[in-house]
């Protein structure tokens, strides 16, 4: 792109307050967004300023994936963001920037490889199996979240950092209480900190280590020096709260599929197609509020015909992207045949969620035992009933009450 085809055009600043939707209802104000342009100004509630937004599946991929938008000089100014407590800490996997971030990431690359996936498949099916005896035992009407779709997540997740079970529940309560933006900067930061203290002194216990989890795989590394301690932890508590998302996701699939019977039964008639199924779900559920961690441009970049000044912060919507109707024919409609479909519900570029594999993993086992164990399953409130969290930066239902 030529200089003489970037416009120096500063459109108007859009205020996106953070809104309380319920169920899988796509943003409105993304809608309008992606309406006004293929790149806005935005300002969220909280921070200073105001940041690019990119919302076309083209765009957003070449922001995210160009070393020329950085993570790491987040660090140096107070972006307008969503999260009213978010402290960026410095060394962070997530505020790093090539290579630094690619020597972080490959200290744990095996376990969330598809080998290091399949080797809990076995223990994290024994596990769905365990907790849907219980439901089926306790009988109807239940609360599908607290009885499988919180536990489930949060002991594979478990097993694979390499957390004993006895320490499972601090780290979903510390889990909440960083990502809730309701309890206030202190009391998330606590949590971070202590979840932090916690890995601090297992990563140390495993530093001479040769298993296969993830604090000892990091143990290993830090043993070998190629990460700090300080490094690995803030490495292994990011991989934690990761792990839960998939309680929000699952929750809203099955909102989605205990809504809509149709997509159920066919998922029940034809199980070959879930794999393609669930791609198809990812793409389609709004899985957060607004939007994540924004770059800051490192010189003057052409995006969609728009100059970006250097120090400019970006953000980029993979929600958008993947309504983006030039790449997602009928964006709107939820097709199991779409194919190819490749959504970015987990990312893209250096910085994309290294637990893709294993969220498609547990969502695959959850949909086979949930809608194979339970042929009668579906909601037992009306739709509109059922409780969706508040002030949360993940978007999922508070309970998610069945029966069957």
């Amino acid at each position: 792109m030529t200089d003489e085809t970037i416009t120096e055009f500063l459109p108007p600043i859009r205020h996106w307050p953070a809104l309380e939707l319920n169920g899988v209802d796509f943003d409105p104000v993304l809608t309008e967004l992606m309406r006004e342009g293929p790149v806005t100004r935005i300002q969220l509630p909280n921070g200073e300023g105001w940041a690019w937004l990119a919302t076309r599946y083209d765009d957003v991929r070449t922001v995210t994936n160009d070393p020329r938008f950085s993570r790491e000089a987040v660090m140096d100014q107070p972006v307008t963001r969503l999260a009213p407590h978010f402290i960026p800490q410095r060394g962070a996997v997530g505020f790093l920037d090539p290579p630094d971030h690619t020597r972080l990431r490959r200290s744990v690359a095996a376990a969330f490889t598809a080998k290091g996936v399949e080797r809990i498949r076995d223990k994290s099916r024994r596990l769905l199996d365990e907790l849907v005896d219980e439901l089926v035992q306790d009988g109807p009407p239940a609360d599908l979240t607290a009885a499988v779709l919180s536990p489930f997540p949060i002991a594979v997740i478990c097993e694979l950092m390499g957390v004993p079970a006895a320490d499972r529940q601090d780290m979903h309560i510390w889990t909440q209480l960083i990502l809730s933006s309701s309890h206030g900067a202190k009391v998330s930061e606590k949590a971070k900190n202590e979840m932090g203290a916690y890995f601090a002194d297992l990563i140390g216990l495993r530093e001479g280590g040769s298993g296969e989890d993830v604090a000892s795989l990091l143990g290993a590394a830090v043993g070998r020096g190629e990460v700090t301690l300080d490094e690995a932890v803030g490495l292994a508590v990011l991989l934690q709260i990761g792990g839960e998302a998939v309680t929000n996701n699952s929750g809203q699939m099955f909102y989605l599929l205990l809504t809509r019977p149709d997509l159920a039964e066919r998922l029940r008639a034809e199980p070959e197609i879930r794999p393609r199924a669930i791609d198809e779900l990812l793409r389609y559920i709004p899985h957060r509020n607004a939007v994540g961690l924004s770059r800051i441009a490192l010189e003057d970049v052409g995006i969609a015909g728009v100059r970006i000044r250097a120090g400019d912060p970006v953000y980029v919507s993979y929600l958008s992207a993947n309504r983006d109707p030039d790449v997602f024919p009928y964006p709107e409609t939820i097709d199991f045949d779409r194919s190819p479909n490749p959504h970015v519900s987990f990312g893209f570029g250096p910085h994309y969620c290294p637990g893709g594999m294993l969220a498609r993993l547990e969502s695959g086992l959850l949909i086979d035992a949930l809608l194979d164990r339970l042929p009668g399953l579906s909601l037992a409130v009306p739709p509109e009933q059922v409780p969706f969290r508040k002030g949360a930066l993940i978007r999922g239902p508070e309970a998610l009450p069945v029966t069957w």
